[in-house]
């Protein structure tokens, strides 16, 4: 009943099959933190290349970049900026005006908003937003104020 043979094969197969597992794919290690330093590395400087040719072309001072991307190498954030400003002078481009606010870093917490402190409040509000319907209805019927 007992076969040392069959038994040997399964456990290479298993061990065959973690260690192709475990190795093949780069998404899972980085997801474990199981990430190389070096690969690690790599790629945060080419996501801060690309964050700091965002940052120049919306028009964001590397300062504020800095702050607001400071997981992200101050090297590669520069670099990325510096190269951005260069091809923008040598082909005259205007700076594009970001329309999101900028992302909150990780680990931040999302600021919440105040509950409201009685039934007067809400109501307010509501009456304010359909002041605010009435206003736009105007201006597109072309009625002055």
């Amino acid at each position: 009943m007992f076969d040392p043979l069959r038994s040997q094969l399964r456990i290479l197969l298993l061990a065959g099959a973690l260690l192709f597992g475990s190795s093949g794919c780069d998404m899972v290690k980085e997801k474990l933190g199981l990430e190389e330093p070096v690969a690690k590395a790599a790629r945060l400087a080419a996501e801060g290349q690309a964050v700091g040719g965002g940052c120049r072309q919306s028009g964001r001072a590397i300062e504020d970049c800095y702050s607001i991307y400071s997981w992200l190498p101050k090297a590669a954030i520069y670099q990325g900026w510096r190269d951005m400003d260069i091809y923008m002078r040598e082909n005259k481009l205007e700076t594009v005006e970001p329309q999101l606010p900028p992302p909150q870093p990780p680990g931040a917490r999302k600021k919440r908003r105040p509950p409201a402190t009685d039934a007067g409040d809400e109501a307010k509000a509501a009456a304010s937003d359909k002041g605010d319907a009435d206003l736009g209805s105007e201006r597109q019927s072309g009625s002055p104020r």
